[in-house]
């Protein structure tokens, strides 16, 4: 004997199977989540964990791009960081936080040297950094670079030994202020900003035009 149907009370349709019993929060709602992950988060917030931390039907990426034109004009900016999201001050405003942002560790001409090549060139290789320098790299610096963590292991090239290449980091990126590598300043930039000396730098031309293809192949795993 079958059991009778039951029929949804009010002449309500009843939730197809798989959908939320509850609606999501309205937008102005979802704005307020992403704000406090933001606020609250030290790193840069991807549009995949903000969705993981939500309720569920909420659409973060939608949110973000309310909170974002919400806070352009203002003291601080919703900024993408590679293919994450934070919340970071306006960079004309930058000059109240020296005091907090004094760096007090110089790095050594070779670890800056590094450091550009890689970041211009990349990915690349050990061999290819010291055949730009002219002179070969020391694993110190490598390793304080990687201690850093403005660097880290990209591709293995395809090619004798499948040498490992380095590429930089979105922590590198963040550093910076900048959205991708494509957003790296020219050598006269740095000059103005007294970040470089007056002598040319291995491997970049005095615009920084030099920049490698190989760009787009930032932050893949390594295989």
């Amino acid at each position: 004997m079958s059991e009778p149907e039951t029929e949804p009370m009010d002449g309500a349709e009843a939730p197809e199977i798989g959908e939320s019993l509850f609606g999501a929060p309205p937008l102005a709602e979802q704005e307020r989540m992403v704000e406090a992950v933001l606020f609250a988060s030290a790193d840069p917030v991807s549009v995949a964990d903000l969705a993981a931390r939500m309720p569920h039907g909420c659409d973060p990426k939608v949110a973000l791009e309310l909170l974002q034109k919400r806070y352009e004009g203002r003291g601080v900016r919703v900024v993408r960081v590679g293919e994450a999201w934070a919340i970071r001050t306006a960079p004309d405003l930058g000059f109240l936080m020296q005091k907090e942002t004094v760096e007090t560790r110089k790095l050594s001409r070779a670890a800056t040297e590094t450091l550009a090549i890689i970041a211009y060139h990349q990915p690349c290789t050990r061999a290819e950094i010291e055949e730009i320098r002219g002179v070969s790299v020391s694993k110190g610096t490598l390793d304080q670079l990687m201690e850093l963590e403005w660097i880290r292991f990209g591709r293995r090239r395809m090619s004798p030994g499948r040498p490992v290449t380095y590429v930089v980091t979105p922590a590198f990126l963040d550093h910076f202020g900048l959205e991708s590598a494509r957003d790296l300043p020219g050598v006269r930039e740095l000059r103005a900003a007294g970040l470089l000396e007056s002598r040319p730098m291995p491997g970049l031309g005095e615009d920084g035009a030099e920049e490698d293809e190989g760009q787009e192949d930032l932050f893949e795993d390594e295989s």
